[in-house]
């Protein structure tokens, strides 16, 4: 929801009802991750996406029934082997799509939510989409100190429940997360097969991931572009002003003249397990003071620019400085999957594959090589769910 909170922000400052479509959950090969949304004002507006077009058109309807009914709807899209006019995904996944209505006004939990999300405040939403008749689409919002919206006041409830929502959906906040909780009526955690469960769908709202990009060289330019076309908020830090400058960096959202590890060292308080840094200047007396503290932060990822030549030097030096070998080792380096890139733009390429496929668990290699499947943080994630119920 977060990609298209500005629209549902006027929509709701202009009192205009609409029905906000959600994916809560996806197995196989789906097209978007859980949190994808389309919404439908009352006039038949639409914005965002579900599925990237496989669906989009019966999603549009049920947004459409919702808004008249006020009743939200949870539906299920699948392949339909049997049925070739089937609506359906034709990349052969199953896609759970949760269907809320929402009247401006009519829920201060939605209102404080959407109102939050608008204003870039880290905020959980914890909507009920299966469970008692009573409780679906219940909803509380979740921020660190506080919470909107109640669900004890629904007969089948209890305090203990909704104490537990806002305690799981706080802690999903802290770690940027996403996904589903299912709890029993009196809050203690169940597995989705249990009878008399309540089924929470939690959305962090969290500010864009951080890439600090180190070096204000000519191949900084094309990483910042592509790393702001990821979704990041990029900053670029050089201890040189006559190179950073805004105007070399004008897709920045931040340019930093410091010393690139005191900038760090300044950064602490702004930087999680989501924080991407890139160390493009390949020069000793930046990288060593800057690598000796980013290894040792809990980022996503760190990696630098060099040759071989350089990764061996920079690698015996960060040994000289005391790190470990398990702390050289989460160091990429040389920067970048092997795609034969020469210019900055191709070696921006190169840079963000490696960050993507670091960050879901890609093999690197052509699709085209494999019959796995291709989003392999769902099917890992699977993987685990199933090991814990084994368990």
């Amino acid at each position: 929801m977060q990609d298209i909170a500005e629209q549902l922000q006027a929509w709701h400052a202009s009192g205009r009802s609409f029905a906000v479509a959600t994916v809560v959950g996806v197995s196989g090969s789906a097209p978007r991750d859980p949190g994808a949304a389309l919404a439908v004002d009352a006039a038949g507006e639409a914005v965002g996406s579900v599925s990237g077009g496989c669906v989009e058109g019966a999603v549009y309807e049920l947004c459409q029934e919702a808004v008249t009914s006020g009743r939200p709807v949870l539906e299920r899209f699948g392949y339909s082997d049997e049925d070739a006019f089937a609506v359906g995904l034709t990349c052969g996944g199953v896609l759970d799509v949760f269907v809320q209505p929402i009247t401006p006004g009519a829920d201060p939990a939605m209102d404080a939510g959407i109102t939050y999300i608008a204003s870039g405040t880290p905020v959980a939403l914890a909507r009920v989409i299966e469970g008692p008749a009573a409780l679906v689409g219940a909803t509380v919002a979740v921020t660190a100190d506080s919470h909107h919206g109640r669900l004890s006041p629904a007969p089948t409830t209890t305090g203990a429940l909704e104490r537990a929502a806002v305690a799981e959906a706080r802690a999903m906040l802290d770690a940027g997360r996403t996904g589903k909780v299912v709890l029993g009526l009196d809050g203690r955690p169940c597995d989705e097969e249990e009878l008399g469960t309540v089924t929470f769908f939690v959305e962090s709202y969290v500010p864009a991931p951080r890439m600090l990009v180190f070096g204000a060289i000519d191949f900084a330019a094309a990483v910042v572009r592509i790393g702001k076309f990821l979704g990041y908020h990029v900053t670029v830090c050089d201890a040189r002003p006559v190179f950073a400058t805004a105007r070399r960096f004008p897709d920045a959202d931040e340019v930093v003249v410091d010393w690139p590890h005191r900038y760090l060292d300044s950064q602490l308080d702004r930087i999680d397990g989501r924080t991407v840094l890139c160390v493009l200047t390949h020069d000793a007396k930046f990288d060593i003071p800057l690598l000796e503290r980013a290894l040792r932060l809990p980022v996503g990822f760190v990696g630098a620019m060099g040759s071989r030549r350089t990764h061996r030097d920079r690698n015996a030096r960060l040994r000289e400085v005391g790190l470990t070998d398990a702390e050289i080792g989460r160091l990429r380096s040389p920067i970048g999957l092997d795609l034969g890139a020469r210019t900055p733009e191709e070696t921006a390429v190169s840079v963000a594959a490696e960050i993507v496929a670091h960050r879901r668990g890609g093999s690197c290699l052509p699709l085209s090589a494999g019959d796995g499947p291709i989003h392999h943080d769902l099917a890992r994630a699977q993987e685990e769910k199933a090991r814990s119920h084994a368990a």
